[in-house]
């Protein structure tokens, strides 16, 4: 099959593009003039300069192609930046799903667990209803609203698919994502840990989930490629223990992360520019992402492995291409 992918150069887009090739697809990958092309270093891929705003690159990326896989987004756990995320993240999303409606093109779109709303330890998010919002940060809210603008095209007659991948781990973070807080913990001692939890996958099993939601997943519906449920505090002591360095011990209490999380949103007023550390990411840290991958299991095969093996294979490509 030949594939439009969006998003190749990010974390999850990266691994998606090798196991396509591997599988023998070949793929189109759109870029922009500030995308990271190393990461697409010996992948065989046909480049497309891409503007959704433009109706002739969506004209000229759909060309040929038989599904499109959308991965791009912007990830802003903050509270700035909401245009431009529901710029990217939705108005974007919207234009590809039209485009690939209107050329009877499967599209599956890479979404989040954050999209389906507050779930605790003993309650798991499932693809069966969407619970209460989480914080309304940028990204929470962009993305719940650009699988809606999904769901209005299926509605339409648009084939499409939505899959939302948990905390992912593992090689080809060329950007850190996940794998900062890896290098983080190298750098410095973290005596605390976020008090919540969050639902950690190597990404080479959801990049495997993704295609195979492209190729049997039914029209419509929605599919958590999550992983194993674990608290954040047991998370980073496997990271320490990877890398050999000092782990946290004890939970950050909500009264000490509502407090950092608020000096960031003061600091970020001050300076003018946002910093990673404020309340809504501290917000989000405190939560507990838990989900129930059984549906994709069931019905696309998606397989979970280990998340050791996942963090020593990143802390292992970190390491061999300068980041450690």
């Amino acid at each position: 099959m030949r594939i439009l992918l969006t998003g190749a150069t990010g974390f999850l887009g990266n691994n998606i593009a090798r196991a396509l090739v591997e599988q023998g697809h070949s793929i189109v990958v759109t870029l922009r003039h500030s995308s990271n092309r190393r990461s697409l270093d010996n992948i065989p891929h046909e480049p497309v300069n891409f503007d959704f705003e433009s109706p002739e690159d969506l004209s000229i990326a759909f060309e040929n192609v038989d599904a499109v896989i959308h991965s791009a987004a912007l990830i802003q756990i903050g509270w700035s930046k909401l245009a431009l995320s529901r710029k990217i993240n939705v108005e974007a999303t919207s234009r590809i799903a039209e485009a690939a409606r209107r050329r009877n093109i499967r599209m599956v779109h890479i979404s989040t667990i954050d999209a389906l709303g507050m779930t605790t330890e003993s309650q798991l998010g499932t693809e069966a209803h969407l619970n209460p919002p989480k914080p309304g940060c940028s990204y929470v809210i962009s993305k719940r609203e650009a699988e809606t603008a999904v769901i209005l095209e299926v509605a339409n007659g648009l084939d499409a698919v939505i899959v939302n991948p948990g905390y992912m781990v593992g090689p080809y973070d060329w950007r850190p994502s996940s794998g900062e807080i890896m290098l983080t913990l190298k750098k410095q001692f973290m005596p605390l840990a976020p008090a919540g939890g969050c639902c950690v996958a190597d990404v080479r099993d959801v990049a495997e989930g993704v295609i195979s939601a492209m190729k049997h997943g039914n029209t419509g519906e929605r599919y958590i490629l999550g992983g194993v449920n674990m608290s954040y505090l047991e998370l980073f002591q496997q990271m320490a223990s990877v890398i050999q360095c000092r782990s946290p011990k004890v939970k950050l209490p909500n009264w000490l992360a509502s407090a950092v999380g608020k000096s960031g949103d003061l600091i970020g007023k001050i300076q003018g520019r946002e910093p990673a550390i404020n309340s809504a990411a501290t917000g989000m840290g405190q939560l507990f992402h838990y989900c129930d991958s059984e549906k994709a299991k069931r019905e696309l095969g998606y397989q979970i492995g280990s998340v050791q093996d996942g963090l020593q294979d990143a802390w292992e490509w970190f390491q061999a291409n300068g980041y450690a």
